[in-house]
């Protein structure tokens, strides 16, 4: 089988970390990508960085993609994809743009692209029960996501799972499946999804 990638994409509180630990239970070779950040807010989970140096990497072509986002600079960058791959783990990138998903997608394995949805109402509530001290921001980049996927309602998807109707556990299943099987991207209408 050719090397895979995940790729989740979704609002804030919409299962990513949740999935992607469970997702690590399944299968140990799932590996989280730590993304490139600079700037303020949450250090876990990321590769802390300058903005100077993600600006290097990109010049010399070495950023698949790169997004601000909280007053911080985000970016996924190629050589740390190809150690997470030729390690002979399966990289789970976390993408809050379908820009990103576009890019990432150019790095070449088969990736999964994996749409996580929920309501308004159960981010708001999942923000705050994980003790978020600025749930007004992620509320705001809820509405964002959801123009996001309005904007490209043709965009295609290899799965989409509504994390308030399924458990994390039943969802890391659905992502692993998806991978064995190379799930076709298949459009849907994404209108009816977000509302």
């Amino acid at each position: 089988m050719n090397p895979s990638g995940v790729i989740l994409y979704g609002p804030p509180g919409s299962g990513k970390d949740t999935i992607t630990a469970e997702l690590s239970v399944l299968r140990r070779e799932f590996k989280f990508f730590r993304r490139l950040k600079a700037g303020p807010g949450r250090t876990a989970g990321y590769r802390l960085t300058t903005a100077e140096h993600i600006e290097e990497l990109a010049q010399v072509g070495e950023v698949l993609y790169r997004n601000s986002r909280y007053d911080a600079e985000y970016a996924v960058d190629r050589a740390e994809v190809a150690a997470v791959v030729g390690s002979g783990s399966i990289p789970v990138l976390h993408v809050g743009q379908v820009a990103g998903v576009h890019a990432v997608t150019a790095y070449p394995i088969n990736w999964v692209r994996v749409l996580l949805w929920c309501p308004e109402d159960v981010t708001r509530q999942r923000c705050r029960d994980r003790g978020d001290k600025d749930v007004e921001a992620r509320l705001k980049v809820w509405h964002e996501t959801r123009q996001d996927l309005l904007d490209h309602a043709a965009e295609p998807w290899s799965l989409i799972l509504r994390t308030d109707q399924v458990s994390a556990a039943q969802a890391a299943q659905a992502v692993d499946e998806a991978r064995l099987v190379d799930a076709p991207l298949a459009a849907r209408d994404i209108r009816e999804l977000v509302g």
